[in-house]
């Protein structure tokens, strides 16, 4: 879940909104400003509108200091993080690779929860304080529903089903237990895949009696369903490409091409005699510039192509992933994914050494299957398309 907008960063983590955010925002100021006037009719509209704007902000920064929460854990337990998305469902805290322990596992994921209920508390506070000193029964119910709110973000967060939070601890729990992470992923992944169901069928029959609140349900539970199944899905390609690292599979010193070059000569002069369909873009010091690729040159209109140079259509460095040679391949597998263009760019300190693209692990697979270790010699002849 990329962002659409970057808002800054607080306590060190890039923090965004993807434009999905608005659709929970839109939602909750209708739902005030038409119930508001209904319980409170004694407030003017301006009271209204400013209530309901101050909930749906706080709102989100309750989701926002769920999500740091997880954030600075991780960091402190030695998982780098990317950023924060504020997105529809939610908040996402994008981290790169997997806990080192159990522990870390843990620690990792219940500490959302617990800042959720912290959060709670606080609103619980300044409901009291503002009843104490008669602030106004509309701003005491407003402080309470985001009380409640917060609560229930904890507890919803807390069931034992991937990718929730209680899946998480799901995951930590039984990897502790077992010693197999791989095979605790897939538990506590199937457990998701069932609660997802469960919402699902629970959020239709809600929509059958006339509960518009239904297809929220249904909305997430499909959620949960498919993010639960890539999660299986994602564990068990790391039993296939286990004790990988990222030079084992990554084509070596790639094609690139300067930024200033123009799109049209470009396709004409390179793209066309090549067979690879994406190029990092080096500036004047060699330094990565961006990444472009034939689908988004494909975007630039003909008539536009001889007026326009690669670095005005290419994949901006800062949303292009980037690994190290001697990493695990597992831990770049989600950075691959969530990629703008679906490809890597392997670093050697400042120096760009090889390209990750999905045929690359598409071909490790395979060799895997075949008992063939991708990287040995005699097994690299098919490195020059990278599709």
């Amino acid at each position: 879940m990329k962002a659409t907008l970057r808002l800054g960063r607080i306590a060190g983590v890039v923090v965004g909104l993807h434009w999905s955010v608005l659709g929970i925002v839109v939602l909750l100021l209708v739902s005030l400003l038409a119930r508001l006037p209904v319980d409170f009719p004694a407030y003017g509209t301006t009271a209204y509108v400013v209530a309901a704007v101050l909930t749906v902000v706080l709102f989100v920064l309750s989701l926002l200091a769920h999500e740091l929460a997880h954030a600075v854990v991780a960091r402190r337990n030695r998982v780098e993080v990317d950023g924060i998305t504020l997105w529809l469902l939610g908040g996402a805290a994008r981290l790169r690779g997997d806990a080192p322990s159990p522990g870390a596992e843990f620690r990792i994921a219940v500490v959302g929860p617990l800042a959720s209920l912290l959060v709670a508390g606080l609103f619980v506070v300044m409901t009291w304080l503002t009843a104490w000193f008669d602030g106004g029964l509309m701003w005491v119910q407003v402080l309470l529903y985001l009380a409640a709110v917060n609560a229930v973000l904890a507890v919803f967060n807390l069931v034992p089903a991937a990718p929730l939070d209680g899946g998480r601890v799901l995951r930590a729990v039984l990897w502790a237990w077992r010693g197999d992470r791989v095979r605790a992923t897939v538990w506590a992944a199937r457990a998701g895949r069932v609660f997802g169901f469960l919402l699902v069928a629970g959020g239709v029959l809600a929509a059958v009696r006339g509960f518009s609140s239904g297809l929220w349900w249904v909305l997430l539970g499909l959620f949960v369903v498919t993010m639960a199944g890539a999660e299986e899905q994602r564990a068990r390609a790391g039993t296939t490409l286990g004790g990988l690292r990222v030079r084992d599979v990554m084509t070596p010193d790639p094609d690139t091409a300067p930024g200033d070059r123009g799109v049209a000569e470009f396709l004409v002069d390179t793209a066309l005699a090549r067979r690879h369909s994406a190029y990092p873009l080096l500036d004047d010091t060699g330094r990565i510039a961006g990444l472009v690729t034939l689908n988004r040159l494909r975007a630039v209109p003909p008539d536009r192509r001889s007026t326009t140079v690669l670095r005005q259509t290419a994949c901006p460095p800062g949303a292009v992933p980037t690994a190290a040679p001697d990493e695990p391949l597992t831990a770049l597998l989600p950075r691959l994914g969530g990629g703008a263009d679906g490809r890597a760019l392997v670093l050697d300190g400042e120096r760009l050494v090889g390209i990750v693209t999905p045929s690359d692990i598409t071909r490790a697979v395979a060799l895997r299957g075949l008992d063939v270790e991708p990287g040995a010699a005699g097994a690299d002849p098919g490195h020059a398309d990278r599709s």
